[in-house]
């Protein structure tokens, strides 16, 4: 490899910015101690609900290592997903959030994150070309990328890495950007000057704990129950909603933004400038009637590429059964 340690991590943040992530942090690459312990406790507490392989390759999961033999360093990214413009249906009109007069979105729906193509497949192209680049410019080196992907501590890298801190809704939260971005992470076996936590912003605010319809969110902050959010219930959760939950979902068919929708850091948001991820016309003109009726064949054409597709019909039939009677 050419260039000072000092070089190759300047190189490193300027390739991201110009392969689109909105920004890059490094972190040694170590095993995660306190972020272990977090992590048995809430596994232990079944907040984890049936996702089952939260606990699977627990060593791996906190261990870089353990997924890249001599690993160094931890490059974490974020790429936006804030889209320019709203998916309305299937609750056309319907609003209820604002943050400082700014009106974010409707109330419930389809998750921001999911409007457009994979995310897994967008940003995993936009790493391997990163990498590839980097290989030119520096020379050869050992490194996998993970979107999402592999038992990744993805936040706790990105606040380690100070790319924000893990807020009250559990969510990484930007000072500038807001939290309306995926994550991703390059470990490789190069080492690098790395970066350093940024303070906790989030103060005596509970908007995001007063707005949560299900209680997920713990009285203090910092802890999800995983198993009563709604992204879980309507993407992760194989069986049918409990009945405890009716009433309680906020016309949410397929994941949740409320706690984003209503976090004040989120007036930062800018919009994408990723076509992937815009949602179709037809996604854009669907009616509560439509989703009331709405076929396999349809189901198929509108989400083939989309992260929808991983729930599958019969879960998001379902889904819209349960929270449109």
């Amino acid at each position: 490899m050419t260039g000072s340690i000092s070089h190759r991590t300047q190189l490193v943040k300027n390739l991201a910015i110009r392969h689109g992530f909105m920004g890059a942090g490094i972190s040694k690459a170590e095993r995660m101690e306190e972020e272990a312990f977090r992590l048995e406790d809430w596994l232990n507490k079944g907040y984890h609900g049936e996702m089952g392989y939260m606990a699977n390759h627990f060593e791996m999961r906190i261990d870089p290592t353990k997924l890249v033999p001599g690993a160094k360093s931890v490059i974490s990214l974020q790429y936006n997903y804030f889209p320019q413009e709203e998916q309305i249906p299937p609750f056309k009109g319907e609003r209820r959030f604002s943050v400082d007069q700014k009106d974010l979105s409707p109330s419930g729906g389809v998750s921001r994150y999911a409007y457009g193509e994979d995310y897994h497949k967008v940003v995993r192209r936009k790493l391997k070309a990163l990498v590839k680049e980097l290989k030119e410019e520096i020379g050869d080196f050992h490194a996998r990328v993970f979107v999402d992907s592999a038992p990744v501590m993805e936040r706790d890298w990105a606040k380690r890495s100070g790319q924000g801190w893990i807020g009250k809704n559990t969510l990484l939260i930007h000072p500038k950007k807001g939290s309306y971005f995926f994550l991703a992470e390059i470990i490789l076996d190069m080492e690098l000057e790395y970066d350093h936590p940024i303070r906790d912003h989030c103060g005596t605010c509970t908007k995001c704990i007063d707005a949560c319809p299900t209680e997920a969110i713990s009285p203090e902050g910092y802890i999800l129950d995983g198993s009563k959010c709604i992204s879980y219930l309507t993407i992760e959760l194989k069986d049918r909603i409990p009945d405890t939950f009716k009433g309680q979902m906020d016309n949410w068919i397929f994941g949740c933004d409320i706690c984003q929708e209503v976090c004040p850091w989120n007036r930062f948001s800018t919009s994408h400038n990723e076509p992937a991820f815009n949602p179709s016309e037809k996604l854009k003109s669907m009616t509560k009637k439509d989703w009331r009726e709405l076929k396999k064949e349809v189901f198929d054409e509108l989400f083939a590429r989309t992260p929808v597709k991983r729930a599958g019909f019969e879960k998001l039939a379902g889904t819209i059964k349960f929270v449109m009677q």
